[in-house]
């Protein structure tokens, strides 16, 4: 009998650019190819995972930005519904702790395409939302272990690595969209993605293993929906940290174990004075409040001004979409 949690640590990352990939997973777990594809459409259907595919590093091949509205609170359900079927955004959270308690992730090909977005959501929800682009990541990972080793430490990409935005051209962009969706669960998933995006099998696996080694693709494998393997809980921690100081207190901040997220955005004074973010997420209430004080503690920022904004109900969670964009 296979430990399914240690399988899921394994398939996070690193899947094969060979034309039978699940063939090859499925012998390393010491499975057949059948079962593991069964077990990833079964957990599909379920919504324990998201999808099979890439995480593209941010602001690399389109523009992202987190958004924010303070929705009087009899109102969040309806306004979230209207910002959740809005195509370009892909989360959608509420949050306590501030006036500004929806929260969400949009991205597109350009910055005039994410503009327009933001204005849509404006004038659907009579808000004017909290435009809050990346300055600078410090970690972004987000491959959840569900194992636990003694003594081990999540996995950081190196700083060095970081990759810089690329120009796509429209045989990049036809891939990118067909893999946004996710692989699909057949033998040879490579050949189906290559027919959808009309290009030949090894100009595919050639351009994605050029992409993961730029580091324009972040990680190749399952993407799991976080809450359904028990990290139901979760706290976006924000800090006012002077701007000569922010580089500096966030590297020592992506460190911390118990940091899923670490960046900088910029500031939107006076409603927003808040450069550096953070997200701790944990199994259980308990667990947070410990970890929210240990990394304040180990970061050094007990003393400067911030905020905790908790996590209370995910409205909308999948892979952002760059390259489809659907009018508004």
């Amino acid at each position: 009998m296979f430990d399914e949690q240690a399988l899921y640590d394994q398939l996070q990352r690193g899947f094969p650019l060979q034309p039978r990939p699940y063939q090859a997973l499925a012998a390393k777990a010491g499975l057949c190819e059948q079962a593991l594809l069964s077990l990833l459409a079964r957990d599909l259907g379920t919504g324990r995972i998201s999808r099979v595919g890439a995480v593209f590093a941010p602001n690399v091949i389109g523009v992202s930005t987190l958004g924010a509205l303070s929705v009087p609170p009899a109102q969040l359900d309806r306004v979230a519904a209207r910002v959740s079927a809005c195509a370009a955004v892909s989360h959608n959270y509420a949050r306590s702790g501030h006036r500004y308690n929806l929260w969400f992730v949009a991205g597109a090909r350009e910055r005039v395409m994410l503009d327009a977005t933001l204005a849509s959501i404006g004038d659907l929800t009579g808000l004017p939302p909290l435009d809050l682009p990346m300055a600078r990541e410090y970690h972004i990972d987000l491959g959840f272990p569900l194992v636990r080793q003694p003594g081990a430490r999540p996995r950081r990409t190196p700083l060095a690595v970081r990759a810089a935005a690329v120009a796509l051209d429209d045989d990049d962009w036809r891939l990118v969209a067909a893999l946004e969706a996710g692989l699909p669960l057949t033998p040879r998933p490579f050949h189906a993605l290559a027919r959808q995006a009309r290009l030949g099998v090894p100009q595919v696996l050639e351009r994605l293993a050029q992409w993961s080694a730029q580091g324009v693709i972040r990680r190749l494998g399952v993407v799991l929906r976080h809450g359904r393997f028990g990290y139901r809980h979760n706290a976006m921690c924000v800090w006012d940290v002077p701007d000569a100081h922010v580089d500096a207190v966030g590297m020592r901040l992506a460190r911390q174990p118990r940091v899923t997220l670490c960046y900088r955005r910029e500031r939107r004074l006076p409603d927003w004075p808040y450069n550096l973010f953070a997200m701790i997420h944990a199994r259980s209430a308990q667990d947070l409040q410990p970890a929210l004080a240990q990394v304040r503690a180990a970061a050094g920022l007990k003393q400067v001004p911030g905020s905790v904004l908790v996590g209370t109900h995910c409205y909308k969670q999948r892979g952002t979409r760059y390259a489809i964009q659907v009018p508004a």
